[in-house]
């Protein structure tokens, strides 16, 4: 390893060792911890709110308190790659996680909003271990009776939601990507559903197909 590189995982480390500071004082505070006092956390953060197409997910996670898991961030910062590298990280060193999955036609029927509480409702009952906070992005999610601590783009601050964010966005791009084998005139595998130029000049011209939010495309196919 070159002198340069060894500065940048220097710096690395620090980054993580700071969002993991940072996490730990937001709960402390929040719950009026001692130094001494243990909890276990678990970070929630979704992916697939704002796309045409494709389900909602949410991801849950806990981390073990002396991890060494580098790189973690907002989901939307890293490379496919490196999603793709720290999802089986954190599968494998996480005390526990889940992802939540909620369906479009769920989406239509509840709106999005709701159907996003209801992903990282389904993450949080699917963990085997219980948290005893939860550290979520930006958001206090309804019907949840364990503590919630919302975190402003949590994603790029708080190690857990970093975790989160990456279980959400490659579970659901992975879903994305078989949905392109089952209907490839959409290009799913390219813009996972979101609203490019491309996707909505094909649902236009071929019509929405099962998996399209119908509240979402209402205006387009009516163009």
């Amino acid at each position: 390893m070159t002198e340069k590189q060894m500065i940048k995982l220097e710096m690395e480390k620090e980054r993580i060792k700071g969002m993991r500071a940072f996490e730990n004082e937001q709960i402390r505070q929040a719950l009026h911890l001692g130094e001494g006092d243990v909890f276990l956390a678990a970070g929630i953060d979704e992916a697939g709110r704002g796309p045409l197409a494709g389900p909602v997910a949410a991801g849950a996670v806990i981390l073990p308190a002396d991890h060494d898991i580098l790189y973690l961030n907002d989901s939307k910062k890293l490379s496919a790659k490196k999603r793709d590298m720290l999802f089986d990280q954190i599968k494998e060193e996480a005390i526990a996680w889940a992802v939540g999955i909620v369906e479009p036609a769920r989406i239509d029927e509840i709106n999005i909003l709701q159907a996003t509480y209801e992903a990282m409702r389904l993450a949080i009952r699917q963990l085997g271990t219980a948290p005893t906070v939860l550290v979520n992005d930006a958001v206090t999610i309804p019907g949840v009776e364990i503590p919630q601590i919302p975190v402003i783009k949590g994603d790029a601050k708080c190690i857990s939601i970093a975790a989160a964010s990456i279980l959400a966005k490659v579970t659901r791009d992975r879903i994305m990507e078989e949905m392109d084998a089952q209907y490839p005139v959409y290009g799913f595998a390219k813009h996972k559903g979101y609203g490019t130029k491309e996707h909505m000049e094909a649902i236009r011209t071929y019509g929405p197909c099962p998996i399209h939010r119908r509240s979402f495309i209402t205006r387009i196919v009516q163009e």
